[in-house]
């Protein structure tokens, strides 16, 4: 493994202080990792991904991404850097039906002018985006100007999924994202998003409740409702 992107040392968390729904002695991710997050509902898989993103701040205990101590970022600084280094892929995909699919996908560069550069170094914002989604499958749709929601559900999951990785973004963050897929396809979308990963260079962490795909990552964190655990898995 090389250098941790992410280190988590005796982080503490819960919406009420008297009952905390995470408590995380240590945890490392590493640079390009694919790590699957699994555990019961209400088990804190998706508090994780917004500790990890600095939506929501531990009660105690350190979080480092990047190098980063998020709790000594104020409010505007921590949206600033998960707009610089964070690509989320929504449960709902969170697409915004007024926007043509190039402009949800060039979306974040609006917010990040570190990934805006990225992005036009790659050739262009526009064209970054026309490459991503013909990769991930959508080269007839990259080219129309439509509307997004005329989409299937897994179009619109891939439409997610290059908006995510759109500028480089160093993290990945996936919130059960495949949950409205048939069995076929999720894991041809997990395909898809691995190898747009490693040509980023990204680290994913990836959220189900579907243990079928466990094993197709690098690692899994079995969360119950008061810790976390890291098991090795074979990729």
């Amino acid at each position: 493994m090389t250098s941790a992107v992410i280190e988590v040392r005796d982080l503490e968390f819960g919406w009420s202080p008297d009952r905390p729904l995470l408590h995380i002695e240590h945890l490392a991710i590493a640079a390009t990792e694919r790590v699957f997050v699994h555990g019961p509902s209400g088990g804190g898989k998706s508090s994780l991904l917004s500790l990890l993103a600095g939506v929501v701040m531990a009660q105690r205990g350190s979080l480092r991404v990047l190098g980063t101590e998020l709790s000594h970022l104020a409010g505007a600084r921590r949206d600033a850097f998960r707009a610089d280094h964070f690509g989320i892929i929504f449960q709902m995909f969170n697409l915004v039906p007024y926007l043509s699919i190039v402009e949800n996908v060039t979306l974040p560069c609006r917010f990040s002018t570190r990934r805006r550069r990225q992005a036009e170094s790659c050739g262009g914002v526009e064209r970054e985006a026309q490459r991503l989604l013909e990769h991930l499958d959508l080269a007839a749709e990259a080219r129309s100007r439509g509307a997004v929601m005329r989409l299937s559900v897994g179009q619109q999951q891939r439409v997610a999924a290059a908006r995510a990785l759109i500028g480089r973004p160093e993290i990945v963050l996936a919130d059960e994202p495949t949950s409205a897929l048939d069995a076929d396809r999720r894991e041809a979308f997990l395909r898809l998003l691995f190898r747009e990963c490693e040509i980023e260079g990204a680290t994913l962490l990836f959220v189900s409740h579907d243990r079928s795909l466990e094993s197709l990552f690098d690692r899994s964190l079995a969360l119950d409702d008061v810790s976390c655990q890291a098991a090795a898995v074979r990729a």
